[in-house]
């Protein structure tokens, strides 16, 4: 398998699939199909890295203020306690010091962008925390401990936000911010050149690194995937445009 960097944009992507969610559809048909799927997400965040082992997770919605339909969504895809435990395994003999959870269910940041990539919800998932003392150093070799479940059929999503400055979303306004095409530009340019160097160390090379993240759990996840495909991967761009604003949703395969 390969690894994928997903934006999730927006709770609302789950309802209005503007560009990319169509974008992410064609790419799910046209993937090898595979055993489950591993999602590292920003909406959860852990002291300690954590591992979802539930059976069948339940979809948490975990935002407030949107329309009720919203709320109603469910994603019913199956949990997989083997591929958990084999992540469990890796991380601890990497040292993370990995704690299992049984309980845990799939937050938006997994659930709405698999609507999307799979939308019967017939492949298992399951989810690695991401540890909220994360650096981009170590969120690449959090991918990086992870790579072994490819060779399982496990395709391992980053799901975040090329940009993610919500101070500045105007959710009635399309046109684009300057800021967050020239951010948006120079990390695909990084991504498909295959620099991961560059890539590691974006949020002080990139222009307007800190205005498209005041904080850095949206852009991690790029890491994390980037840190779990091949040291010499190059990435085929998904179009997703910029939403409302400020939130590029160009996702990546490597």
């Amino acid at each position: 398998m390969t690894s994928l960097f997903v934006s999730h944009g927006a709770p609302t992507f789950a309802l209005e699939p503007g560009l990319a969610g169509p974008a992410l559809t064609r790419l799910g048909q046209q993937l090898p199909r595979p055993a489950a799927v591993l999602v590292v997400s920003p909406h959860w965040m852990t002291p300690e890295v954590r591992v979802g082992l539930a059976e069948t997770p339940a979809t948490i919605h975990d935002f407030n203020g949107f329309e009720p339909a919203l709320y109603q969504l469910e994603y019913t895809a199956p949990g997989h306690p083997a591929f958990a435990r084999m992540a469990l395994s890796l991380l601890e003999e990497a040292g993370w010091k990995p704690v299992a959870d049984a309980q845990r269910g799939l937050d938006h940041g997994a659930w709405v962008p698999l609507r999307h990539l799979y939308p019967d919800a017939s492949v298992p998932v399951f989810q690695v925390s991401l540890p909220d003392w994360l650096d981009s150093h170590s969120a690449w070799r959090l991918g990086q401990t992870l790579t072994p479940l490819e060779k399982e059929g496990v395709l391992i999503v980053g799901s975040g936000s090329l940009t993610h400055n919500l101070y500045e979303v105007r959710w009635r306004d399309e046109q684009a911010s300057e800021y967050a095409r020239d951010f948006s530009h120079w990390i695909r340019e990084a991504a498909i050149a295959g620099d991961h160097e560059r890539l590691v160390n974006a949020l002080t090379l990139a222009p307007h690194a800190r205005r498209a993240h005041p904080t850095v759990e949206h852009f991690l996840p790029l890491l994390v995937a980037l840190g779990a495909a091949d040291s010499n991967a190059r990435a085929t761009v998904i179009e997703g445009g910029i939403e409302h604003g400020v939130l590029s949703m160009d996702s990546f395969v490597f």
